[in-house]
This record gives C-alpha cells, sequence and structure tokens, in this order.
C-alpha cells in the first residue's frame, strides 16, 4: 500500500495495459480508492456499490440519473448504487478520485 497518494502518480498508472482509464490505487476493507481520467467519452454503466467522486482536475457536466449539472475541481459528486450516471462535455485534463464504498447494492439512505 502507498502511503501517499498524488493524482500524477495515478495518471502515471494510465491508460492501464489493457486501455482502461482508472487504476485501483488503494484498497481497505470495503473501501476502494481509484483515478478515473476518461478521454473523449465516458462509458460507464451503473456500479454495484455507492461511490463518491472528488474532482481533482477538469471540468464538464456530469449526468446523473437523468439530471445534469456542471463540475470543476474541488468538486464532490454522490452516485448510489445501480443510478445511471456519466461525464459529458468535459476537458481533456479529466481526473477524478473515485471512493466505492459500503456492500453490495448500496448503503440506505438515513
Amino acid at each position: 500500500m502507498e502511503g501517499h497518494l498524488t493524482v500524477r502518480s495515478g495518471l502515471a498508472r494510465l491508460p492501464t495495459p489493457t486501455g482502461q482509464h482508472f487504476a485501483e490505487l488503494f484498497h481497505h476493507g470495503l473501501l476502494v480508492l481509484e483515478l478515473y481520467a476518461p478521454r473523449g467519452l465516458d462509458p460507464q454503466k451503473p456500479h454495484t456499490r455507492d461511490e463518491l467522486y472528488i474532482v481533482a482536475a477538469g471540468s464538464g457536466r456530469f449526468q446523473l440519473a437523468g439530471e445534469i449539472e456542471a463540475f470543476g475541481p474541488g468538486g464532490v459528486l454522490f452516485v448510489a448504487a445501480g443510478v445511471e450516471h456519466r461525464f459529458l462535455d468535459f476537458t481533456d485534463d479529466l481526473a477524478v478520485w473515485v471512493m466505492f464504498y459500503g456492500p453490495e447494492g448500496g448503503e440506505m439512505s438515513r
């Protein structure tokens, strides 16, 4: 495990040898931290766990369950498990931290 993670060190691992634009950088219990840096198009499908995005660089629009909002550096985006989402019209430097957490199927809202 790396004790200190940076966007730069994560980007150095992308794209992966299989052409993926995300890399798992940390895993502890039910928490998984990835860096995601799509280029051109975001082909995401809904995930089986809740996730939190923290925008490290770049800007654009984010589609979540049919709603679209602008985002930029420092923004935080929450996506519940199973919800359709994707980045749209984003800049070429987009890089987001992605935290998957909790059980399969997501946690219940409080």
